[in-house]
């Protein structure tokens, strides 16, 4: 960690010497692992190691499938079952597979949040924010394309909207979606680009969490006062930090072993929960599901897509101002992407200089508002688009990016934090745990 005083890694062994010399492997991972870490992390600093076992599940679950899996049309849907019923394991291996995705996608949600209530995104950390919304977006496309291999109607159609949604983007849209299609509609091309990129794209993600760690580790983690670690000299360092082995590996082991615990129960007793119907019928190009629903995890941005329809006033407003080039469907393509831009924007956005949302009493408010906004877009999500779904979608994508244009900003401006913030972490932690 930068700027902090620890000890470094020495070797003594004749070879450890020799080793490091040549490659400091060793040294690298002492580093890492005895890094001081500040001693006051709570319970929701648990979620990353969460998510790295799930990228380690998902990337071995996934090589040992694709060993067995036919990326063809005709194919496809009976390799699946052939997999399902006739490879040893192979049921558990789909089942920890499928349902390795939602718990994924549910660690990165509940960390994101963490990091906007406790301001991890400000500076010095910018960086590692913006490493973390890359990581998302790319599993956003790995999950996506995922969803389409087994080729039920619910993977052929979801990738006929999604893809069509390309097409809508003015001038190079319908050459954009020819692309990623590999045709004029999703068919056997499309299968085998969506197979090849769900496949390489995981190695990706995990490149660009090696990048999120080191910077990171750069920067210094983050913790719920933020307030920074002193580093001054090695005694008040070693006050607001311990070494993150043992401390927080075993912390974070336990953390894990539960909720391990949790995800196995849902796999053996209700693996297809999540599942949607739909897709356990083989695609059918020429029969459309009455209700097309993707993942739960697309499900707050896809109510967002749709929420945006003709008859809203912006967008008429912008169709008229852009001589109709912005249509209802661009726009809702520009709110579903800009939905997850002003999440990236945050770090310039949040005006107030109080890192922390635990000493912002405003904040806290709107905060939870939002958490709550996020849970019924992914609710409105999943409903048909009539009766009063359509307006329950357009007020909650309203407050969605009223919080991070407007909000945020505002808050910042008239706000008093509380004065009752800790001057140390050494400080906050003798609070809430007595001087040790």
């Amino acid at each position: 960690m930068s700027g902090i005083p620890h000890d470094h890694y020495e070797p003594k062994t004749g070879f450890e010497k020799w080793l490091h010399e040549r490659l400091p492997i060793v040294g690298l991972v002492y580093d890492t692992i005895m890094i001081p870490t500040p001693k006051n992390l709570n319970w929701m600093w648990i979620w990353g190691i969460v998510l790295a076992a799930a990228l380690v599940m998902q990337i071995i679950t996934g090589i040992v499938l694709a060993m067995h899996y036919t990326p063809h049309v005709d194919l496809a849907f009976a390799s699946v079952e052939h997999i399902m019923r006739d490879v040893n394991g192979g049921y558990m291996l789909r089942y920890i597979h499928a349902n390795g995705a939602s718990l994924f996608f549910l660690a990165v949600y509940i960390h994101i949040f963490r990091g906007l209530y406790y301001g991890s995104y400000k500076a010095p950390r910018e960086v590692v924010w913006i490493i973390g919304m890359l990581i998302y977006l790319a599993m956003m496309a790995t999950g996506f394309m995922g969803y389409v291999l087994p080729w039920g109607q619910m993977s052929f159609w979801g990738a006929t909207v999604i893809t069509g949604l390309f097409g809508a983007i003015p001038f190079v849209g319908e050459t954009i979606q020819a692309w990623l299609l590999g045709g004029p509609a999703v068919d056997n091309a499309t299968l085998n680009r969506f197979f090849s990129l769900h496949y390489l794209l995981p190695f990706v993600i995990a490149a660009l969490v090696a990048l999120h760690i080191w910077a990171f580790h750069t920067t210094g983690n983050g913790n719920p006062t933020g307030v920074e670690v002193r580093r001054g000299s090695k005694e008040e360092a070693e006050a607001d930090t311990l070494p993150f082995w043992p401390y927080f590996v075993i912390k974070d082991l336990f953390a894990l072993a539960v909720i391990l615990l949790i995800f196995f129960a849902v796999v053996g007793f209700m693996p297809n929960f999540l599942g949607e119907p739909d897709n356990y019928i083989e695609a059918n190009p020429l029969a459309t599901p009455a209700h097309i629903v993707p993942e739960w995890y697309f499900l707050p941005f896809y109510a967002i897509l749709r929420a945006f329809t003709a008859d809203v006033w912006v967008v008429q407003f912008t169709s008229w101002i852009t001589f109709g080039i912005v249509d209802a469907k661009f726009f809702g393509v520009i709110a579903m992407f800009g939905a997850i831009a002003v999440m990236a924007l945050v770090p310039w956005l949040d005006t107030s200089s109080e890192r922390s949302g635990r000493f912002r009493p405003m904040f806290k408010w709107w905060f939870l508002v939002l958490v709550i906004d996020f849970i019924v877009l992914m609710w409105v999500g999943s409903r048909p688009t009539e009766g009063i779904y359509p307006i329950i979608a357009l007020i909650a994508s309203a407050y969605w990016f009223g919080y991070f244009l407007v909000l945020l900003p505002v808050l910042g401006l008239i706000e008093k934090p509380s004065t009752n913030k800790p001057a140390t972490i050494e400080d906050d932690f003798n609070a809430h745990y007595g001087k040790h």
